[in-house]
């Protein structure tokens, strides 16, 4: 008989409205009715033992929560969770872990961590940075056709950007499909919701796609890469340290990809270049 299969973590259904009814004056001093976007401090514990406050638009804590231990590699299997539960009144997640002794080596694994240039300030420990390397990317071929086909779908999307601004975007795709669009404060809270989704639903990254409105910092790097994700596409920019990065992990960086235009900054042995545009000035 086949092994059962294991029996997911409880969540919570906690999440938060995106946005809130303000008012404010235009240009000409009239009042206006607007929409901000919502941020709440959300402090993660493991059985009741704190490891971060977060930043959060709130519409995805649960996810949130499991998305982070995965990729600082706190927690090592979905399968040593056994609920995730979400208390606004007291801002907190509490993941419960099958030991009940919260997260192992606690004092090495988070004894050293960096500040990232994520917004909402991010963190990497020490844990993460010594498991990235164990990451074993496989390029995937990426067509022209199909980006363009992909960043169209993608404006479909953004809906608290468009309502209020003051948030990032990021996307799980496979092919020109969107698997999963997350909209929060910081691109890498947004990231870290994804990585929970396909961390709960068992979903593999190998032949996906990710998809960030921010800019492709080495935090994001490496977030892609212990997600298992090959391509990496924003429609920001690249740092310097982002790039070296990705050239030493293997991660296809595509940027300031926007309508018809893109730049490929690693892996563009992998880009199929069959959808080249007019020239401006040139005919075809």
């Amino acid at each position: 008989m086949p092994a059962p299969k294991p029996i997911k973590p409880r969540l919570s259904q906690a999440g938060l409205a995106p946005t809130h009814a303000v008012t404010a004056l235009d240009q000409f001093g009239d009042s206006r009715d607007v929409r901000v976007s919502g941020e709440s401090p959300l402090t993660l514990k493991v059985d009741q033992q704190e490891v971060v406050t977060l930043m959060t638009l709130g519409t995805h804590p649960e996810l949130l929560a499991l998305g982070y231990l995965r990729n600082q590699r706190l927690i090592d299997s979905i399968d040593a969770i056994t609920s995730v539960e979400v208390d606004w009144e007291s801002e907190s997640v509490n993941v419960a872990t099958t030991s009940g002794q919260g997260i192992s080596n606690w004092q090495e694994k988070l004894g050293k961590r960096t500040i990232t240039t994520g917004c909402g300030q991010g963190t990497v420990f020490s844990c993460t940075l010594d498991k990235l390397y164990d990451q074993k990317l496989t390029p995937v071929q990426i067509k022209q056709s199909l980006l363009y086909e992909l960043l169209t779908a993608i404006t479909q999307y953004n809906e608290i950007y468009k309502q209020a601004g003051a948030v990032h975007g990021c996307a799980l795709c496979h092919a020109q499909q969107i698997l999963s669009f997350v909209e929060d404060v910081g691109r890498h809270n947004a990231a870290d919701a994804i990585s929970g989704k396909m961390w709960l639903e068992d979903i593999d990254g190998a032949d996906k796609i990710f998809y960030t409105t921010g800019r492709l910092t080495s935090e994001m790097v490496m977030k892609v890469t212990l997600m298992g994700i090959p391509v990496l596409l924003s429609r920001s920019g690249v740092t310097h340290m982002g790039l070296e990065l990705a050239r030493d992990l293997g991660v296809t960086m595509i940027a300031r990809a926007k309508g018809k235009s893109f730049l490929v900054y690693n892996g563009s042995e992998n880009v199929i270049y069959d959808a080249i545009p007019k020239r401006p000035g040139r005919s075809q």
